[in-house]
């Protein structure tokens, strides 16, 4: 008989609340459950802040999120969940940093600072692995081998600094296009 102990229960806790918290942010975005906007909304928002095309972002980031937490609470494929979590919320932070950063880092004053929580926490879930109290140690890791946390998180580092790159230099371009407009008239 396996016997949990202190460590087990707390990154169960973590999982449970973080994925379940993702889980339901992604929902927002994927269905507009939760007073979300849906893939219509969402995409529309993340068009304004540079996320083009709208739509396919938001579907992105809302896959990344519902899957990422949903696989984290379970404790399934760990290095891969909360790789693909902390990137959306890498994502996020761009975008949020880009649009809220005169407010600051607290959420209070429309900051950043829920989804850098929710990004760092899915990180280390996805470095420290889910513990016994998971699917990942009920089918023997299977899905969680210790090569797959630096695989995981390095795809998926690139992946975001790819598309965070993109969407600033969109961003920096449309800037650029409107002073130039100003200019000539």
């Amino acid at each position: 008989m396996t016997c949990f102990d202190r460590r087990d229960l707390g990154l169960l806790l973590l999982r449970l609340g973080t994925g379940g918290v993702l889980a339901a942010h992604g929902a927002q975005k994927l269905f507009g459950w939760f007073g979300g906007g849906g893939l219509a909304g969402t995409g529309m928002a993340m068009a304004a802040m540079g996320y083009v095309p709208g739509k396919q972002s938001a579907l992105a980031a809302g896959l990344a999120e519902a899957g990422g937490g949903t696989l984290l609470a379970l404790g399934l494929a760990t290095p891969a969940a909360g790789a693909s979590a902390a990137g959306a919320m890498a994502g996020a932070m761009a975008g949020a940093m880009a649009v809220h950063l005169p407010n600051g880092f607290f959420a209070s004053e429309g900051g950043f600072e829920h989804a850098a929580s929710l990004g760092l926490t899915a990180a280390g879930l996805a470095v420290s692995g889910p513990g016994r109290i998971s699917l990942d140690h009920l089918l023997g890791h299977t899905v969680d081998r210790g090569w797959m946390v630096p695989a995981a998180l390095g795809v998926t580092a690139a992946a975001t600094l790819a598309v965070v790159g993109a969407r600033t230099t969109r961003v920096r371009r449309a800037a650029e296009g409107e002073q130039t407009t100003l200019l000539d008239e």
